[in-house]
Formats: C-alpha cells, structure tokens, sequence
C-alpha cells in the first residue's frame, strides 16, 4: 500500500491531547515544518493548488500562514502581505473584528497592501471555525481587490469553518481531520 503526500505530512504532526484545554486535540505543526523534507512538500503541494491562478500577492494570516505564505510568494513570483493583529502595522491600517467563542478581535492590514483589481491568495495553517479566515477575505474585499481562493495546511472539518467562506473563492486544505 502506498503511502500518500498527506498522509506522509499528516504522520509529522504532533498530536497533543488536552491542549489547551481538556478535550482538545491540537495538531501541532511544528514538527512538520523543522522537517526538512516535509516543509518543502507543504510549500509545493500548496502552490500545485493555485499553479492556475492569477496571484499578485499572497495575504498571510498572523503568524502561522507567514509561515507558508512567505515562501509560496517566493515560489510563485507575487508579493507577500502580512494580516497581523492590532496595532502591529506601522502605516494606516484598515480593520476588521471577528467573533470568538467568548467576546471578539481584530486583524488588521495596511490600507495601501492591495489596489482595485489586484488578485489576492489568503494562507493560514489551520480552517478552525472560519472566522478569521471570514475577516481576512473582508479585509481584501474592503480593498477592491479580487479574492482568488484560499489555502490551508489543516482543516479541522467538524467545526464547519468553510461554511463561513463564501464568494471566497478556491478554497483548499492539504489535511483533513
């Protein structure tokens, strides 16, 4: 029986039970991405994804889609934009608030990261309960930029987050749990 790329990948995640809370399973990336072999795999297997896609810049979500946005930009010769949260970003900025389970928050963009027309690829690591994808793709759309899609390495399907992501274009997860 021959092994997949996902499963491969999916086999370097560290499973952590109780994290953090009780009944929780966090799905902890980080022994993926120091494997040599392995973060390069989710790099190519991400941009494969869009390989068709007109992408002038890729909008990484604070922290962990710098991780995989960061290269793919390199890789596939657009820009890198970083969504980062409150009061990190040095020019204006434009916001958009977010539900969590108990309360809100906010992530944040310049207001001159995209034109009107500009073709924009959000990447985080993980498609949770979609809301800060949701406020990520407003915050393109607030540009006047066109949303291509969206990629994740994990997406935790219980939780329905895709279901928050519409007119959002591609929208891919190399890992499903």
């Amino acid at each position: 029986m021959t092994i997949t790329i996902e499963e491969n990948v999916k086999a370097k995640i560290r499973n952590i039970k109780d994290f953090p809370k009780s009944g929780i399973i966090f799905r902890d990336i980080t022994t993926a991405i120091k494997d040599k072999e392995t973060l390069p795999v989710i790099i190519d297997y991400l941009c494969e994804q869009f390989k068709n896609e007109k992408i002038d810049y890729i909008a990484g979500i604070e922290s962990r889609g710098f991780i995989f946005g960061m290269p793919m930009a390199y890789k596939m010769g657009c820009g890198f934009v970083p969504v980062r949260k409150p009061n990190k970003l040095p020019a204006e900025t434009i916001s958009q608030e977010y539900e969590l389970e108990y309360g809100t928050d906010k992530i944040e963009i310049h207001k001159d990261a995209f034109g009107a027309g500009d073709n924009v690829l959000i990447i985080d690591d993980l498609l949770a309960t979609g809301g800060t994808a949701e406020a990520a793709s407003n915050l393109v759309k607030k540009t006047g930029a066109n949303l291509v899609g969206m990629g994740f390495l994990i997406e935790l399907e219980a939780l329905n987050g895709r279901k928050k992501l519409n007119n959002c274009g591609k929208i891919i997860s190399m890992l499903k749990y």
